[in-house]
C-alpha cells in the first residue's frame, strides 16, 4: 500500500489510497487570484490531481459564476472533462445601484456537510475565510480531515491555520497555472 506521512497543521497524518476524497472548488477565487497575483490563469487539472493524491475521488465540484463571456461554456466544458462537476449560478446586478454579486459560499457549504458521510477527506480549493466555520464543523461534528488549497497570499491565515492540511499553490506558481493568451498577446499593426 502506497502511504505518504504528513505532517499537519492540526496533526500526523497518512494519505493512502483508500481515503474517499471530495474536492469542492470555489472557481471565482481561484481564477482571481491567480489573475490578480501572477497575471495567469488557473492549471485546475494539475490541482485537481495533486490535491487528490492517488486517493479515491468521489466527487469533484465546481462552483461557478455564469457571466456575458462568450469563453466560459468552453471552460465549463473542459472542467467537466476533467471529471469535474458544475454547479452554476447567473452574476446578481443590483438594478438601484448598479453593483454586481456572484458567490457560492452557501451552496458549497451545503454541499459539502451533505457529502460528509461518504467521503474521509474535504478539499476546498478557496482562499476565503468564511469558510472557516465549515472546516471546524466538517472537523468536529463529522471528524473529517479537511485540506485547503489556495495561492498563499490570497489566502485567509484563519482559514490556513484550523484546516489540517494547507497547500499553498503559489509554491509552484508554474505547475499550477498557465498563461492566459489573452493577456499576453500584442497587438498586430498594418503598415
Amino acid at each position: 500500500m502506497n502511504q505518504t506521512l504528513l505532517t499537519t497543521n492540526n496533526s500526523s497524518f497518512l494519505k493512502h489510497p483508500d481515503q474517499r476524497v471530495g474536492v469542492f472548488l470555489d472557481i471565482q477565487n481561484l481564477y482571481y487570484s491567480a489573475r490578480a497575483l501572477f497575471g495567469k490563469k488557473v492549471n485546475f487539472r494539475a490541482i485537481l490531481e495533486e490535491v487528490v493524491a492517488g486517493r479515491q475521488l468521489i466527487r469533484a465540484i465546481a462552483y461557478v459564476i455564469r457571466t456575458d463571456n462568450p469563453d466560459e461554456q468552453a471552460f465549463f466544458e473542459a472542467l467537466e472533462g476533467m471529471g469535474i462537476e458544475i454547479r452554476q449560478k447567473d452574476l446578481q446586478v443590483f438594478i438601484n445601484t448598479g453593483n454586481k454579486k456572484g458567490d457560492w459560499d452557501v451552496g458549497l457549504t451545503v454541499d459539502a456537510i451533505r457529502l460528509a458521510q461518504s467521503l474521509d477527506v474535504v478539499v476546498l480549493l478557496s482562499g476565503d475565510g468564511d469558510y472557516v466555520p465549515l472546516v471546524t464543523y466538517l472537523q468536529d461534528g463529522f471528524g473529517k480531515r479537511v485540506e485547503v488549497a489556495g495561492f498563499g497570499s490570497a489566502v485567509s491565515m484563519k482559514l490556513q491555520e484550523v484546516a489540517d492540511e494547507f497547500l499553498d499553490l503559489s509554491e509552484n506558481v508554474a505547475v499550477f497555472t498557465m498563461h492566459d493568451k489573452r493577456r499576453t498577446m500584442r497587438p498586430k499593426f498594418r503598415r
